[in-house]
């Protein structure tokens, strides 16, 4: 498993980045080796840094206040996590929570749409246990890594799926972007109050049910763009790789109208974004290298446009607690943050070219307004915190407490960098459970939550 740096948190200064070390496989046991100095860790970054012959990558556990990898038979581009009526904000172990993922399958028919009841979530050998590992009690124990206890019902979905959002208002509610160019929309009650009372000895059934979608549309191509609005109940916009976006209202029979196409990018609408405080408004990105804003009362052109990139704009965010903030994340790997109160080409208020591939998701926080997280096809999943400054005296000091010097290049914004995924997909954050994380890649899910949030 890759290297997982970390930060220790502090606002207003960047703190000492925390790393596993390049670890010497096979090293000597000579009485000379024993009396050697101990290594001192250094920060591996993936892309930058070459692997030598007998070196081997492991991660710091104390880097995790818990970790888990868990699959499907087949691999997912995309998830949601759904809010639950277990309360929130929670931060005591064991947790509980229930995922939809949607599969990319060998062949049409053998895709679905999976949800997932996660419970048993514990620490590990992570955390504050890790740093207590010396204890007798903690050496011997059978059940510290036990793996979450997951119970699945699966939904047959006939073609890959290749975006998946629940609604904000009704986490039952779905709807599912596929590669045969359909948007389908789900409820799912049903499947979801058998999960919560699954006896958690009785094993998950992999027989795939039928449910027949409340409402479906066909674009005039596949495409990727899919978002619930989190302001107004069952409002959903839908965009496509033949550059049209789709605005679906709800109606009072509980359908939905879908509108005519809104017009105005040259190229795939590769992502939306409803706003978190206005109904009307919504932003779009796409691979004519702008980034959009909106208004569903004008489908003949957007309100504001930017040239956001020299390339390709993968993905962005709208931030839920500072309105007039949005992310987006390029092809070539660069995030930017952009402030609508001020927006015009070349405005942007951060850029951070750090990923050494493209960026394939963004999503601030729910909890901390200036915690936003990556992924990138350079394996790489990163955590930024906008209000941390470096402090190069605080650094020094956490050196000697096994912390890495961090590399001067490094931003001094990155906050944790989790990696031993390949080619990362889509990252969430929990709604309810703050500093907890899911990333899904093309070998399977990771959950975790860093020590340092």
């Amino acid at each position: 498993m890759g290297k997982r740096p970390k930060s220790g948190k502090k606002k207003g200064s960047k703190n000492q980045v925390q790393v596993t070390s390049l670890a010497e496989e096979d090293a000597p046991t000579s009485s000379a080796a024993a009396e050697a100095p101990p290594v001192v860790p250094t920060v591996w970054r993936a892309g930058t840094d070459a692997m030598q012959e007998g070196e081997a990558l492991d991660y710091d556990p104390t880097a995790y206040d818990c970790l888990h990898q868990f699959t499907l038979d087949w691999p997912c581009l995309s998830f949601d996590i759904l809010k639950d009526d277990l309360g929130g904000p929670r931060s005591t172990f064991p947790h509980c929570m229930y995922i939809v993922a949607g599969t990319q399958a060998q062949s049409a028919n053998q895709n679905y749409v999976a949800l997932m009841r996660l419970s048993d979530i514990g620490q590990g050998r992570h955390g504050s246990k890790a740093r207590n590992e010396d204890d007798d009690d903690m050496s011997d124990s059978d059940d510290e890594d036990a793996p979450p206890q997951i119970h699945t019902s699966r939904i047959a979905h006939y073609g890959g799926v290749n975006r998946l959002r629940c609604m904000p208002q009704q986490p039952a509610v779905l709807a599912s972007w596929g590669d045969t160019g359909l948007v389908q929309i789900f409820d799912v009650s049903t499947q979801l109050v058998d999960l919560a009372q699954h006896n958690r000895q009785k094993p998950s059934s992999h027989a795939m049910q039928k449910t027949v979608p409340k409402q479906l549309h066909r674009h005039r191509t596949e495409g990727y763009a899919l978002d619930w609005s989190g302001h107004t109940l069952g409002q959903l916009a839908s965009g496509d790789c033949s550059n049209s976006i789709h605005v679906w209202q709800p109606t009072p029979e509980a359908k939905w109208t879908v509108s005519e196409s809104y017009q105005g990018h040259t190229g795939s609408v590769e992502d939306l974004q409803w706003s978190p405080t206005e109904a009307n408004v919504f932003a779009s990105c796409s691979v004519d290298h702008s980034l959009r804003i909106w208004d569903t009362r004008e489908k003949g052109r957007s309100m504001l446009s930017v040239n956001a990139s020299d390339t390709d704009v993968n993905v962005i965010s709208w931030n839920r607690m500072t309105s007039y903030i949005l992310a987006s994340g390029d092809d070539k790997g660069v995030l930017r943050v952009w402030d609508l109160r001020n927006f015009a080409d070349g405005s942007h208020v951060a850029n951070f070219d750090y990923h050494k591939g493209a960026i394939s998701s963004v999503e601030w926080s729910h909890h901390e307004s200036s915690i936003l997280a990556t992924t990138g096809s350079d394996d790489q999943l990163a955590v930024w915190d906008l209000a941390l400054e470096r402090d190069p005296e605080e650094e020094a000091a956490l050196a000697a407490q096994t912390n890495a010097l961090a590399p001067a290049d490094l931003p001094a914004q990155l906050l944790f960098v989790h990696s031993g995924q390949h080619n990362m997909k889509e990252v969430h954050w929990h709604p309810q459970i703050p500093g907890m994380m899911v990333c899904t890649a093309e070998d399977g899910f990771n959950l975790f939550k860093p020590a340092n949030l």
